[in-house]
């Protein structure tokens, strides 16, 4: 019999994943090198970090990031695709690095 899992790592869990889609997105788009449509963002969200938020999360989070400047807004023919912009990727590698030093303070 497996260990029940404490609802406290689960929020964790949820906390470092869902409610903060934006990290995996920008790791996405940096990483494809050309621009792509929100629901390529959700298949490759599922693909490469096991995540499987719904559709229309990934959708709002997309325009919440357009908004804050993370990523622009590129229109393809009727299409309309995302990168990365230089303040995402700046803030990318600022999250990377605070949660690297909060894992080195938090090792026992």
């Amino acid at each position: 019999m497996e260990p029940r899992t404490p609802r406290a790592l689960i929020r964790l869990q949820r906390k470092l994943t869902v409610e903060n889609l934006w990290i995996y997105v920008v790791k996405i788009l940096s990483e494809e090198g050309k621009p792509l449509r929100a629901y390529d963002v959700k298949v490759k969200l599922r693909e490469r970090f096991g995540l499987n938020p719904p559709a229309v999360t990934v959708y709002t989070i997309m325009y919440r990031m357009s908004l804050d400047g993370l990523v622009e807004r590129v229109r393809e023919g009727s299409e309309t695709k995302y990168r990365a912009t230089k303040l995402g990727l700046e803030a990318f590698k600022r999250a990377v690095v605070f949660l690297e030093e909060l894992v080195a303070k938090l090792k026992l």
